[in-house]
């Protein structure tokens, strides 16, 4: 009978541990201004490569975004809108399309 009530004890003191409130500068957002000097967050962004032990990166080409561009030989629209587009009379435009 002792055994049982010192393990619900212990199980009861657990469960009021885990509800116990922590600190707000605890759940606070990680943020570079309030972390240790060395600290860096970054953007979320996934590593190409790796650093060597004597200062050097190597870069892993399995890691590089591979992108796939379809064959476009024969295709009516450009890839690319011009800079310098040719203007179009816009009183000409609408009453054609009221017509």
């Amino acid at each position: 009978i002792i055994i049982t009530a010192t393990m619900t004890l212990g199980l009861l003191l657990g469960i009021g541990r885990s509800f116990r409130r922590k600190r707000a500068s605890s759940l606070d957002i990680l943020s570079p201004k309030r972390a240790p000097r060395d600290f860096y967050k970054g953007k979320n962004c996934k590593p190409s490569g790796f650093h060597t032990r004597k200062g050097g990166y190597v870069v892993q080409p399995d890691k590089l975004p591979n992108y796939v561009v379809p064959d476009l030989t024969g295709f009516k629209l450009k890839p690319y809108v011009s800079q310098c587009p040719i203007e179009v009379n816009k009183t000409t435009g609408s009453t054609e399309a009221s017509k």
